[in-house]
């Protein structure tokens, strides 16, 4: 009897002393995540049309970073995380509640509901990026050495920034950004080293692509926040982090003055069409004649050594193309030697006579050469070009034709313009910059000018015309090669090798704009090795971050 009663006061007083050494973290207020949503909604000023952008978003990660570092727990940072995506990008894709509402016929509640929920999907990456970064490096907090007891830790309930967590900060939000640009197709729109293109980072880009941009973004601004916090606390070593972070902008700016490619084969004289077709209606009658006649002018009224139009510029089926308009097309470049590259839509016909396999495509004409080139969109556009399983019903709700589209080869071959090969791609192909560089990589004859064709009047007068400008010149960072591209109501542009725009015509103007553009030869480090130099690298550091934790070394489990 007297043993049970001393195991139970033991058992007692054992609780006691427990509850008195591991306090449970307070929750952060409500303000806290509307702070963090906030920031989301501002970072989206370092995107286009932002001039010189990247600074800005610098400054915007490292007040993230910061605010990150106040979560006490792994539930609090994936929190935090996702308040900040939110905000990012329900003000950075609002664009696509035009093509709902406006084009697509959607209720306008409907529409506003779907970017709302696309957006709080699209959240969970940073979200998942900033509960990564907690579990490995979230343990050791402010206070922690001072701390005379629980109470202490519980009143600063915030992670320490430290070499340790700036590392695994990076590799988590780069996985994360990667993990966005491959699930359910991806969408890496607004990944954070597009803002880049004109920011201090740039050079990396043709190291180790916009991921790896990104992943050194997120590291300079965690160590500027550890900067920050080792200058307050005075602690030795308080400029290393500070040094190391000014290091990388340094190295940015420097290594965006390398060029990584060599000029090669003849330059070129192109002719990028843009004919500003309204959307509303483009499959009509109407708009399918205007776009006919438009485009056959537009083609034949000077030569050059490539034209190019915009995606689907042609809105027919291939095999139902005028015959005046073919004859035309084809009288017109073999007599001025002229290359043309047109948008329409592709189709197989079955022997029966039935018509199967739409893609959207785009068809060269060579002088001189019989049949037609033809490269078909392999990366579709869920919702716009095909239905996700189960979805159907939703794509009912709205009247945007070619809703099921068939997919062409992931490479497909060069299209050649005189000596120099091309490689071509359609609209939302070029957010995909491992794609590109996988195209490159492989191509028989590997590419030395890159050409999208596209069509944003989908989206109106929106940001993400700019936004898509931004991201083409990012392909050019990458892959040391140049970018034209031929669009509907804009950004037609000529970019050059290093990302930088040549020249470009104004938005919403039926126009043609002309430039003389040298190819190049070679590979990026980007090109060579895709995104697995970020991907390695972020899952070697998490995996050593995790065994290696200071704080696991320190207190164990907790």
């Amino acid at each position: 009897m007297a043993d049970s009663s001393f195991r139970s006061l033991f058992r007692q007083r054992a609780a006691s002393a427990a509850s008195a050494t591991s306090v449970s973290p307070r929750a952060l207020p409500f303000w806290h995540y509307l702070v963090a949503a906030v920031l989301g909604a501002v970072n989206t000023l370092s995107f286009a049309p932002t001039p010189h952008g990247g600074w800005i978003e610098l400054v915007i990660f490292a007040l993230f970073f910061a605010w990150l570092s106040r979560t006490n727990g792994w539930k609090s940072a994936a929190a935090t995380g996702w308040a900040f995506g939110f905000g990012n990008f329900v003000t950075g894709v609002w664009w696509l509640y035009i093509s709902m509402h406006v084009y697509g016929g959607m209720a306008a509640p409907l529409a506003a509901t779907a970017v709302a929920l696309f957006s709080l999907y699209l959240a969970i990456y940073p979200a998942l990026s900033s509960v990564v970064w907690s579990l490995v490096a979230g343990r050791a907090r402010f206070g922690d050495e001072d701390a005379a007891t629980a109470r202490d830790i519980e009143t600063s309930p915030r992670n320490a920034p430290t070499w340790h967590g700036a590392f695994a900060f990076a590799s988590a939000w780069a996985l994360g950004e990667w993990l966005r640009g491959l699930v359910f197709t991806g969408f890496p729109w607004l990944a954070s080293g597009y803002a880049q293109v004109d920011g201090p980072l740039k050079g990396f880009g043709a190291i180790a692509g916009v991921y790896g941009v990104g992943w050194v973004l997120a590291l300079v601004a965690a160590l500027i926040v550890e900067a920050v916090y080792h200058l307050r606390k005075t602690q030795r070593l308080a400029f290393a982090p500070g040094i190391a972070a000014i290091a990388l902008i340094v190295a940015g700016m420097l290594l965006s003055l390398v060029e990584w490619t060599t000029p090669a084969n003849a330059p070129l004289d192109v002719r990028l069409l843009q004919g500003n077709v309204k959307q509303e209606m483009k499959f009509e009658q109407a708009g399918v004649d205007e776009s006919l006649a438009l485009y056959k002018r537009l083609i034949t009224a000077k030569p050059a050594d490539l034209i190019v139009t915009p995606e689907t510029a042609l809105p027919v089926l291939s095999v139902q193309i005028p015959q005046d308009f073919a004859v035309a097309i084809r009288n017109f470049a073999d007599d001025t030697n002229s290359s043309i590259l047109f948008g329409a839509i592709g189709v197989s016909i079955l022997p029966d006579g039935r018509a199967t396999d739409f893609t959207n495509s785009l068809f060269g004409v060579t002088p001189h050469v019989n049949g037609v080139f033809r490269y078909d969109k392999h990366h579709l556009v869920p919702f716009g070009e095909f239905v996700p399983l189960g979805f159907h019903w939703f794509v009912r709700m709205m009247g945007i034709p070619l809703g099921d589209l068939a997919r062409g080869p992931s490479v497909q071959q060069a299209f050649m313009v005189h000596n120099q090969p091309i490689a071509v791609d359609i609209c939302y192909e070029d957010i995909f910059g491992e794609e590109i560089a996988r195209t490159i990589r492989e191509q028989e004859t590997p590419a030395g000018i890159l050409v999208n064709s596209t069509n944003l009047a989908w989206f109106g007068n929106t940001i993400a015309l700019d936004q898509h400008l931004q991201i083409a010149r990012m392909r050019s960072i990458e892959t040391g090669r140049p970018m034209l591209r031929s669009t509907n109501t804009g950004m037609t542009a000529v970019i050059a090798a290093n990302g930088d725009v040549v020249s470009k015509l104004p938005t919403f103007t039926t126009g043609v704009l002309e430039a003389r553009v040298q190819g190049t030869s070679g590979r990026t480090p980007y090109v060579t090795s895709g995104n697995m130099t970020v991907i390695a690298i972020s899952l070697i550091l998490l995996a050593f971050g995790f065994a290696f934790a200071p704080s696991r070394k320190r207190s164990g489990t907790r």
